[in-house]
């Protein structure tokens, strides 16, 4: 093996003046240790050390940053051997895994003692596409299947609701653009909402509901998954472009007072573009009316064949029956919610939330699994939680240890200041209940590949349900009467660009 050229070794202080000396962008060069870093700092501030250090940032008017505080703010910083150790082990690694908690990983087992008779198999992948709810809506269906027909793997296939879905909402999009035409485009913060997302991979049930109600589902066999399902970047690309551009024509078209008909004609003209690229990105779905074959082996290795139309397969699903309950503690408790201009299929059922304390919510997802029924829920994944590990616990990243600064805010603070709010769809299988029969911690099925997690599934403390989980979707058998009559209320208008608005 060769060897590398030596470099003669600088003392610190012919290094820091070196440093004032070359490029910036060699900087990182002239360091070949953290140690020597701190010299540096050390031998910088040697000159100012006469300055009176406070622990100042801000001028002497505090509307600006003080850059000569700042800097003895930081050389009185690193003078404390916690903020130095601190420097070496958070400047080079990730900060999460560098304070990650022993004592948390250790607790967070996957051992329950209230499991579903039945998990789904196998672990499915969304890959690089935000199709959470997809999958965890067909993680849900996929299990009444496989019991009906005694099979012990199967997928639906979720690029055949991605598909309607796409199209059903470029169609809501248009028309929410025509309803709409009447207002300024550069004022309008609706119209700048709508135009932000026309057809965005995420999703909440009741679209789930309206899609299933009217397409059905399928085997994933029926309709496997292209590139652009699993990578759906560059496709919602091409359809954002295009919308935006259509969503102009139709402002211009109502600015004109053209009639009825010809913007109708015009509206079709733009659904066949819609239509167009989602069939050459993802394929020709099965028609909703037409019967398929489908072929399998049951458990007992035995050749079936089932022939029905995507309707007549969804029977197993009864999606229609149930209801989402939510945990906004900004809004009232046994308040019915819904989101303004949020939807996919044009007047079907609208987005709606029970809104529920977080007590209520959780004796209604372990009621669930008492009958043997998975749960649909949202959160706010990247919160406290190792994808590595499959870990989800406030307890499980000590940011205060590092950085020396507590996070104090409450969950309704975060949903107030943009902070959290639901980011993606998973699937409760079985929870862990103490002696009081509280729950302790829940296992999830989750939709990264069996490599994330155990084998695919995470554990999800129950702190971490109450502070990051605002959407559990259940039976309304589960539930006491009054929580049920809430549905009976004229729902609260929240705006489309609220929290309880975001799409998993």
């Amino acid at each position: 093996m060769g060897s590398a050229q030596s470099t003669p070794m600088l003392t610190p202080a012919q290094r820091a003046a070196t440093i004032q000396q070359r490029p910036r962008q060699q900087e990182a060069e002239l360091y070949t240790s953290l140690d020597e870093k701190f010299d540096v700092v050390r031998i910088s501030n040697h000159t100012s050390s006469s300055r009176k250090l406070d622990s100042s940032i801000l001028s002497s008017n505090p509307s600006h940053v003080s850059s000569a505080k700042t800097e003895a703010y930081i050389h009185h910083l690193l003078q404390d051997s916690k903020n130095r150790l601190a420097l070496s082990a958070l400047s080079t690694a990730n900060p999460n895994a560098v304070l990650e908690k022993p004592s948390a990983i250790a607790k967070d087992t996957q051992f329950f003692n209230l499991t579903l008779p039945h998990e789904g198999s196998p672990v499915t992948n969304q890959r690089s596409s935000g199709r959470c709810w997809i999958f965890a809506a067909c993680n849900v269906f996929r299990i009444a299947i496989q019991q009906k027909y005694n099979i012990k793997s199967f997928e639906l296939s979720q690029s055949y609701l991605f598909f309607w879905d796409k199209v059903e909402k470029a169609n809501y999009f248009l028309e929410s653009i025509l309803g709409t035409a009447d207002e300024d485009i550069g004022e309008s913060r609706l119209i700048s909402a709508l135009m932000a997302s026309p057809v965005g991979d995420g999703g909440q049930w009741d679209m789930v509901v309206n899609l299933v109600a009217k397409y059905g589902i399928v085997p994933q066999s029926l309709y496997p998954v292209t590139w652009n399902a699993m990578n759906s970047g560059v496709m919602d690309r091409l359809l954002t472009t295009k919308l935006r551009e259509h969503a102009l024509t139709l402002r211009e078209c109502v600015a004109m007072r053209r009639d009825k008909d010809a913007i109708a004609a015009k509206k079709e003209e733009m659904m066949q573009d819609v239509v167009r690229i989602l069939t050459l990105c993802l394929g020709p779905p099965p028609s909703r009316d037409e019967k398929f074959m489908w072929e399998f082996y049951d458990s007992k290795n035995v050749y079936k064949t089932v022939e029905v139309t995507p309707l007549e397969f969804a029977d197993t699903t009864h999606v229609k029956k149930f209801i989402s309950l939510t945990n906004d503690p900004r809004n009232e408790y046994n308040r019915l919610l819904t989101v303004s201009h949020l939807g996919n299929v044009w007047e079907g059922r609208p987005i709606t939330y029970v809104n529920v304390d977080k007590i209520v919510l959780k004796e209604a997802c372990v009621a669930m699994l008492k009958k043997g029924l998975p749960i649909f829920f949202g959160s706010d994944v990247g919160k406290q939680s190792d994808s590595y590990r499959g870990i989800m616990d406030t307890d499980l990243i000590d940011y205060e240890l590092g950085f020396n600064t507590p996070l104090n805010l409450t969950k309704a603070q975060r949903l107030l200041t943009g902070e959290s709010q639901m980011t993606h769809a998973m699937v409760l299988t079985a929870v862990h209940l103490d002696v009081d029969s509280k729950p302790v911690r829940w296992r999830v099925e989750n939709s990264w590949s069996a490599s994330a997690g155990t084998e695919g599934y995470f554990v999800m403390s129950d702190k971490w349900m109450d502070e990051f989980c605002y959407q559990a979707v259940v039976d309304p058998s589960v539930v006491h009467k009054d929580v049920r009559d809430v549905l009976g209320q004229k729902a609260k208008v929240l705006p489309l660009w609220d929290p309880m608005g975001a799409l998993a």
